[in-house]
């Protein structure tokens, strides 16, 4: 599992990459009330805007951690949003991407480099 800057997670099977939000993202946000997820078939670049989620504090833009194209949705967080605040980092998942570039898997932090990214916020 690899993560970004602006939280999200990724776990790469091959060439396609499941991607999330981290429990530190889903615990900030409190308690998930509506998800948007990317259509299949959308092509999608590392760091733009993919998928929306909406908490009781705020709504919040899901970025793209690498480039590709999105050939399933967690069609799951239409009906439970919360989905997200009880499994962020696994069943809460958002979408899955055919990888454009693996090599941007490799630019992502790991857990280790996440946890003191985490720890300077």
């Amino acid at each position: 599992m690899r993560f970004t800057k602006d939280h999200e997670w990724v776990v790469l099977n091959g060439d396609v990459a499941t991607i999330g939000i981290s429990a530190h993202a889903a615990e900030q946000l409190g308690d998930v009330v509506f998800v948007e997820t990317p259509e299949v078939g959308k092509a999608v670049k590392a760091g733009d805007a993919f998928a929306v989620v909406e908490s009781v504090k705020a709504a919040s833009d899901v970025y793209a951690p690498i480039s590709g194209e999105v050939v399933e949705a967690n069609g799951v967080l239409g009906d439970a949003p919360e989905t997200v605040n009880a499994d962020p980092e696994a069943g809460g998942w958002f979408a899955k991407v055919k990888v454009a570039d693996a090599s941007e898997y490799e630019a992502l932090m790991d857990r280790d480099a996440y946890e003191a990214f985490l720890a300077t916020q």
